[in-house]
């Protein structure tokens, strides 16, 4: 009987891993497809659907270090998505952790109003606010900002609500005990905010940061609306115009245009993945 029930477990073990094998390998063959295209001609791209080239060739990395009409290529691209990629995460993680302190931690006037109201925001399309917010940046002046103004302020003031829930829902899992021993300790609430809270929402506060580096990474409606001079666009836009319809498609040029772009997202992500997963778990946990 135990050899029986013995012989069940590996079987289903083995099954279980034999799915989860397969799922994976048929999730992640794209992008190994799409590395091995990058060393393909444009001809043999649509030949097989095998990710090794036959005839392996550098032209497609060459073509997309060119520079487009001679104001950027794709490093100054690079450059100028971080430029408002890192102060997007930087302000979204201040701007969310205070945003969700206060509502976590703090009772006051109208608090359930205005929670409803933050989270009735989630469901309103961005698509509704693109014309009311250009029409506003526009008479700012902010349009074509060469501090990518438009994208980067409005983080400031947490307008990423799915953001500030997360934090919220991490903090209810954060026993109050912590915050009334800082303040015997003679924290005030910033202190507290800062010492205690803070490095207990790390987790959390690290997935967020990877969420909007990645989103705004591949942003490409944003910097569309906001960003009129090419030697200020961002990798999103540059590399739509590779995509050039009249001289035909350079499918080994796009290709690795890319994967260069989704690099960084991919280092980061794994740099970090153990806190994400932390952050994920834990903030879907009610507390």
């Amino acid at each position: 009987m135990a050899a029986e029930s013995k012989t069940k477990h590996y079987v289903n073990v083995f099954l279980r891993y034999f799915v989860l094998i397969l799922v994976g390998l048929i999730m992640i063959y794209p992008l190994v497809w799409m590395v091995g295209a990058t060393f393909k001609s444009n001809a043999e791209i649509f030949s097989s659907i095998g990710f090794i080239p036959k005839n392996p060739t550098l032209e497609g990395y060459k073509k997309a270090m060119e520079s487009y009409g001679g104001a950027i290529n794709v490093w100054k691209a690079m450059l100028n998505t971080f430029s408002y990629v890192i102060p997007k995460v930087v302000f979204t993680m201040i701007s969310a952790t205070v945003t969700a302190y206060g509502f976590g931690r703090f009772e006051f006037k109208g608090r359930g109003i205005l929670f409803s109201v933050l989270m009735a925001t989630l469901f309103l399309p961005q698509v509704v606010l693109n014309v009311p917010q250009f029409i506003m940046f526009s008479k700012m002046g902010w349009v074509d900002s060469k501090l990518y103004l438009p994208i980067i302020v409005p983080t400031l003031f947490a307008t990423d609500t799915l953001f500030v829930f997360q934090l919220i829902q991490f903090l209810r899992n954060v026993p109050k005990e912590l915050d009334e021993a800082a303040k015997i300790d003679g924290c005030n609430a910033v202190q507290t905010l800062v010492k205690v809270i803070v490095p207990m929402l790390s987790p959390a506060i690290t997935s967020i940061a990877l969420f909007q580096f990645m989103w705004s990474s591949n942003d490409f409606m944003g910097p569309l609306l906001y960003v009129n001079t090419p030697a200020k666009y961002p990798l999103a836009i540059f590399v739509k115009m590779s995509m050039d319809a009249d001289s035909g498609f350079q499918w080994n040029r796009i290709l690795a245009l890319s994967l260069i772009s989704i690099i960084p997202s991919l280092v980061v992500f794994f740099m970090a993945q153990d806190k994400f997963v932390d952050g994920i778990s834990a903030g879907g946990v009610k507390g």
